[in-house]
């Protein structure tokens, strides 16, 4: 069987690979023992998108939106953002109880928990599915600590923002997938994780006003 590598790209590309023998060898060391015949379907959706991105990588540059489209500017403590342009669904933003709100919907500390909960969760199941590594259950709990003096401009010395975030991921595998797999399963899917990376090594933000 033809024999393919695809470097792992320092934002949270999927790990470096080999398929051969029905053998899945990433980068960090895991080999699975899947059959010849089991190609993984990630390995077969993402290999055209590989091919091309090879020849041009300014096609691999994606950007993901949000906006916000609350109906009240007036209300100070809710509003509604919708996650992904035109995709219909809109999800209503409350305001923590912490800083004086109703704490009646997901506060934008929620999202972003929620946004690392679902990236962490997405990267676990497609690197198991490229290592052949059949997944019996998984979850993936969020937990971000904040000290909210500081957003509410009470102590200079307090940062505006989270002080910790964890990420625990819960799950279990088939019976007989060997130890050595699943901790280099877990490595990759760290790694491979877009959300966690960007919050480990944080961007620079550009935020611009735009008056009416």
């Amino acid at each position: 069987m033809q024999q393919e590598r695809v470097a792992l790209g320092a934002t949270g590309a999927l790990p470096a690979r080999i398929w051969t023998q029905g053998h899945v060898d990433v980068q960090l060391g895991i080999t699975s023992t899947a059959e010849a015949n089991m190609e993984p379907i990630v390995y077969a959706a993402q290999k055209p998108l590989k091919a091309t991105y090879k020849v041009n990588p300014t096609l691999a540059r994606v950007m993901d939106h949000a906006r916000t489209c609350g109906d009240s500017p007036e209300d100070p403590f809710r509003s509604k953002v919708e996650p992904m342009d035109g995709c219909g669904v809109v999800v209503p933003i409350g305001t923590h109880a912490a800083v004086g709100g109703p704490h009646d919907a997901p506060t934008p500390g929620d999202l972003l928990c929620a946004a690392l909960a679902a990236c962490q969760d997405s990267a676990f199941r497609i690197v198991a599915n490229l290592l052949g590594v059949e997944l019996i259950s998984l979850e993936v709990v969020v937990t971000a600590t904040a000290d909210v003096r500081g957003a509410m401009a009470m102590d200079p010395s307090v940062p505006v923002g989270f002080q910790a975030i964890t990420c625990d991921i819960h799950f279990s595998a088939r019976e007989g997938t060997s130890p050595e797999l699943l901790d280099k399963l877990q490595t990759a899917a760290e790694r491979c994780c877009v959300v966690q990376q960007t919050l480990k090594a944080p961007p620079v933000v550009k935020t611009s006003f735009h008056s009416a």
